[in-house]
This record gives structure tokens, C-alpha cells and sequence, in this order.
């Protein structure tokens, strides 16, 4: 009776295997997967398999449970299927895709098709909806509003230097690098020059410490934050600190800077937000910050170094401050949303 029932499997007409995967819709948590395959026994078909894995980057150790499985078993809906979060899929990671359609039987087991061709696609970053969430999220905690007066920017005196003699006196826009939120779409991407505004609550001026290098280049406020300029939201992390870190861009109306934030980031009111304030009183401009987060100002444009004055600080370079290329902590209540890290 077994060997008959065996033999009965093995002689059953194979179910078809996927070919020409297509991968569309591509968010930071979902995407959409469509596919070819012969029409011959497709009506047995009640489940697929779709087998999803982070593409390894072979110089980062593996830290995989052999028994977590990555299958997905969906039940054979038509094309195309949308997959969402049930990896807690992560933004702007690289990831490959297999599928395997299915029969499920009269005893619970399935009979399966062979695996389909391993595809490779990429998450998206965060679209305006998720930045929108984190901003909303980083508005909890920003706490009553400081005055300031100036933006700085502290770097090693070579840097000052090297920006009078080989670039005009210029400071030049670079692009921003990994440190943040994963999926932040300022990452890798938006070119500027990074500026401090924070105070100290007692004395209302800039900290003394930096860990940026011991050369301090200050500018009046107004010369880089005004009418003539927009001010959007870029992020909203920590480091595994208390302390938390919200990224703000202010680009030049009508500028390249200005055109990619649009695109993609949420704009604030430059009078009215929760986080860099500018508004006139009796025909002066005055500026407020908020106090309980530290605020990482990325602005567009070249920045000339005679519009403000370079000085030697006289605190420390305290190294463990900088947030150059720095991991979010990604179990953080505070700064994390329901999408993938």
C-alpha cells in the first residue's frame, strides 16, 4: 500500500516553476513580486513559497539562525502579490527572492514545484509619509525653545586651510554620510555643509567642547537662515545615548539643495516648528533652538569664510560626541518607527 501511494506522488504531473520574476512597487517595508509560468497544472496551485534573505556582505560576520525560516507561505492569489512586513523588511537594504509554487494536500503536506531563479532588488529609503512619523516622534521631546545667534562648524585648522587655499575661501557642500536613521534618504545622497547651533543653557553661547577639531568657524544666524530660505526635516536618532540627535536642512528657496529636499523630505515653517525658529521683532531677526534635543543643521550651499570669523576654542575635542558615520540604535522607543530600521 505505501510503495503503491509513493509511487502515486512521484507520478503526479509537476507543478509549474516561476520564471521572469518581477519585482515593482518597491517601498522601504513592501514590495510587489509578479511571475510567469506555464499554464499546465497551474489550476493545483493553492499556495506559493517565496523565499526572501538579506543579500550577505561577505565581509560582515553571519549572524543567521539556520532554523528561523525566511519562507513566506501565501496563499495563491493573483498577480501581483504585495509582501509587506512580514520580514520587518529594513530600508535601502539589498535582498534576494525566490519562489516555488505549491499544492497543499489532503494531510497537510505540500507537494512543490522547484525553486524559481534568485533575483536581487533593493528597499527604498523613507518615503515623506515615514519622515513625517519620525518628526512627529522627535516633536515629543524637543522641549521649550533657547535663543542663538550664530552657527558653527569646528574642524582641524588644516581644514580652513585647505578651503582658502584650493577653493576660494569657499567651504564646499559634500555629500552626507551613513550616520542616522538606515533609511534616511538624505544618506549618501544630499550635498551640504554641516553646522551646529546648539547653546549652553547658562551662558547662551556655543559649548567650548567639540569633537570636530579645535577651529571654530562662526556666522551671524541671519546669513544662513532667513526668509529667502526652507527649512525641512531630515532625521531623528541616538546613538545608544540619552541624549538625541534631530538633522535639519536649510536650503537656499529655489536652489538644487532646496529642489531635492522638496522631492522628499517634510518642509517646516520657518517661524512656527518645534525645533530652529526665525522670526523678526521690532525689524530684527530673532532665532531660537530647542533645548533638549541636539540639532545637526545641514546647509546647501558654499558657505564664503569672510561672512563670519575662525578661532581656536578652549574647551576639549571630545571624540565620543561625534556622530560621523554613526549607527543608530535601532531598539530605541524614542527615535524609531514601525517600519524596517
Amino acid at each position: 500500500g505505501n510503495k503503491s501511494q509513493d509511487s502515486g506522488i512521484a507520478e503526479m504531473e509537476e507543478l509549474p516553476v516561476p520564471h521572469n520574476i518581477k519585482i515593482s512597487n518597491i517601498t522601504c517595508d513592501s514590495f510587489k513580486i509578479s511571475w510567469d509560468m506555464d499554464s499546465k497544472s497551474k489550476d493545483r496551485i493553492t499556495h506559493y513559497f517565496i523565499d526572501l534573505n538579506k543579500k550577505e556582505n561577505k565581509n560582515s560576520n553571519k549572524f543567521k539562525h539556520k532554523d528561523v525560516p525566511t519562507k513566506l507561505v501565501a496563499k495563491a492569489v493573483p498577480l501581483p502579490m504585495t509582501v509587506r512586513g512580514h520580514w520587518f523588511l529594513s530600508p535601502r537594504t539589498e535582498y534576494t527572492v525566490a519562489v516555488q509554487t505549491a499544492s497543499k494536500q489532503v494531510d497537510g503536506d505540500y507537494v512543490v514545484s522547484e525553486w524559481s531563479e534568485i533575483i536581487e532588488f533593493c528597499t527604498a529609503d523613507y518615503s515623506k509619509v515615514h519622515l513625517t512619523q519620525l518628526l512627529e516622534k522627535a516633536e515629543v521631546i524637543a522641549g521649550r525653545m533657547l535663543k542663538l545667534s550664530v552657527f558653527y562648524r569646528n574642524q582641524h585648522k588644516e581644514y580652513f586651510d585647505y578651503i582658502r587655499e584650493h577653493h576660494g575661501n569657499a567651504m564646499q557642500p559634500s555629500v552626507k554620510d551613513n550616520s542616522g536613521s538606515h533609511g534616511s534618504p538624505i544618506s549618501g545622497k544630499l550635498e551640504g555643509i554641516f553646522f551646529s547651533c546648539n547653546t549652553e543653557f547658562n551662558t547662551g553661547k556655543p559649548p567650548q567642547d567639540s569633537p570636530y577639531g579645535r577651529y571654530r568657524y562662526e556666522i551671524a544666524a541671519e546669513k544662513l537662515f532667513n526668509p529667502n530660505t526652507n527649512l525641512y526635516f531630515g532625521d531623528f536618532y541616538c546613538m545608544y545615548t540619552a541624549y538625541h540627535y534631530v538633522i535639519l536642512v536649510i536650503a537656499p528657496v529655489g536652489s538644487p539643495g532646496d529642489e531635492f529636499c522638496k522631492q522628499r523630505l517634510p518642509q517646516l515653517n520657518i517661524k512656527d516648528n518645534k525645533f530652529l525658529t526665525c522670526n523678526e521683532e521690532d525689524g530684527v531677526m530673532v532665532y531660537h533652538h530647542a533645548q533638549d534635543v541636539i540639532l545637526e543643521v545641514i546647509y546647501t550651499d558654499p558657505v564664503d569664510l569672510s561672512l563670519g570669523t575662525v578661532a581656536e576654542i578652549t574647551g576639549h575635542q571630545l571624540m565620543s560626541l561625534s556622530t560621523a558615520n554613526a549607527k543608530k540604535d535601532p531598539s530605541c522607543k524614542t527615535c524609531n518607527i514601525s517600519v524596517g530600521r
